[in-house]
Parts: C-alpha cells; sequence; structure tokens
C-alpha cells in the first residue's frame, strides 16, 4: 500500500478512535452522569480494527499486539451489553431485535 494511502488508514482510524471520546462526553454531559453509550464501543471496534490492520501493514508487532488485546476488550464489552438487554427481554431475540 502507498505511503499516502496508508496515512489515509491511519488517520481515519485515529478519527473514529478518538470521536468515541467525544461521543461518550457529549453523551455525559447531556445525561449529567458519566455514560459509556454502545456506540462509544462500536467505534472502539471500528476504530480498533482499522488500526490493526495499519499495525499489520507496518510490521509493527508492538502495536499489534495492543491493538489486538483492545479489540477482545471492545467486543467483550458489547457482548456484555447484548447479554444485558437479553436478560431484559428474553423474547428479544426471538423476535430477531
Amino acid at each position: 500500500m502507498s505511503e499516502p494511502l496508508m496515512l489515509v488508514l491511519g488517520y481515519t482510524a485515529q478519527a473514529l478512535f478518538g470521536g468515541r471520546f467525544a461521543l461518550q462526553w457529549v453523551v455525559s454531559e447531556r445525561s449529567g452522569r458519566s455514560v459509556v453509550p454502545t456506540a462509544f464501543w462500536l467505534l472502539s471496534v471500528a476504530g480498533g480494527i482499522l488500526m490493526l490492520l495499519y499495525a499489520v501493514l507496518r510490521k509493527d508487532q508492538v502495536f499489534i499486539l495492543g491493538q489486538a488485546l483492545g479489540l477482545a476488550i471492545y467486543v467483550r464489552n458489547l457482548a456484555l451489553l447484548r447479554r444485558e438487554k437479553t436478560l431484559r427481554d428474553p423474547g428479544r431475540l426471538r423476535r430477531g431485535v
């Protein structure tokens, strides 16, 4: 991949990843309390995947390890949120919602 495309990938990944904090801040301010919305974790996964791709293309083992571990945490948080919603509404999965 050419260097300009690598930079676009890297900056896009950073924008997604950094955007999650701006989102969390806005949601928390509107709520008047600290809130971590589901979209925070979705942006974490999207940014993390792109950052991992960037790290793999750069062949940076330290960066690869850090991003891979972070992705596991982000995906696990989404799984926990899904489980919580299912426990609150057990018929949700049967309805395909």
